[in-house]
């Protein structure tokens, strides 16, 4: 396993690499305690990834198995899953998530005024009172170019902030471009934005599966379709598929294990947010709370 990797990006912003857990580190405030934070965050993160791998047999196991983890990361993403049992889910549905979390909390500090783990594009936030970040949000990770914004003040109950969609890194079982979602951690904006992401679904000859063993041979997914290809859809039919995401959505929203989400598929969007909360409604929107 090749060592951990840590290079300056630009002042106040980092690139950490082990293995596939690949972060972006930013921070503000006083000088000394945000580089206090990221010496005990580096020291934490060279452990995570061999933390993990002790544990990779189980993690990738449905929830509804589980009995137990041991190491805290594999505690905090078997947490973000168990909520939506029976419904099939493997805590490595909260893995980018659960990284994210474990590492913005060595900034959480006096004089850290400011600071965000980006975990591949779910990002954890620390933000002292009275502080505020602005998110962009890209509905569409083959064209990343910002599509929205969302600031997050202090006060908001927001600290994490997670995408799913068939385009993403991680394979999904729906067809949505993007799924954004905000909630209280970002293990828990992770797991959401996968379930809700498989609810973006439809059927037509357009869209291609694929048994997820066969693109990956180690995939928790194991047998279940993936989506591989998306071709150009009906309008009604897209519309469609959102209704069924924004369905799941608003019952997450409901139990309180989201604050919010924006939804996109082809040139669509759908939001879900409490009053008070702004999220993009269509490409180019620039919102802020």
């Amino acid at each position: 396993m090749s060592a951990p990797e840590r290079r300056i990006l630009s002042p106040g912003r980092e690139h950490w690499r082990h293995g596939p857990i690949d972060l972006v580190i930013e921070a503000w405030g006083e000088a000394a305690s945000v580089a206090q934070a990221k010496a005990a965050a580096w020291a934490r993160f060279q452990q995570v990834l061999d933390e993990l791998v002790g544990e990779l047999g189980a993690l990738r196991a449905p929830v509804s198995a589980i009995r137990g983890m041991h190491g805290p990361v594999a505690r905090r993403m078997l947490a973000a899953c168990v909520v939506y049992a029976p419904e099939f889910i493997t805590p490595m549905a909260a893995v980018a998530g659960s990284v994210a979390d474990e590492i913005i909390g060595y900034f959480a500090r006096p004089g850290v005024a400011r600071a965000l783990v980006n975990n591949g594009g779910d990002i954890a936030l620390h933000l002292a009172a009275g502080e505020s970040l602005t998110i962009g949000i890209v509905a569409d990770a083959y064209r990343p170019d910002i599509d929205g914004h969302v600031t997050l003040p202090a006060h908001y109950p927001v600290r994490g902030i997670a995408t799913s969609g068939w385009r993403g890194r991680s394979f999904s079982l729906g067809i949505a471009d993007s799924v954004t979602v905000l909630a209280a951690t970002a293990a828990a904006a992770d797991a959401a934005a996968t379930m809700i992401a498989n609810a973006v679904n439809a059927d037509h000859p357009a869209i291609r599966r694929r048994p997820a063993c066969d693109v990956k041979d180690d995939s928790d997914l194991g047998q279940r379709l993936v989506t591989v290809a998306v071709g150009v859809l009906p309008d009604r039919l897209v519309a469609g598929a959102l209704d069924r995401g924004v369905a799941v959505a608003a019952t997450l929203l409901a139990r309180d294990l989201i604050v919010g989400v924006a939804l996109a598929l082809q040139q669509q969007w759908r939001n879900v947010s409490p009053s008070g909360l702004a999220l993009p409604q269509q490409p180019e929107a620039q919102l802020a709370a």
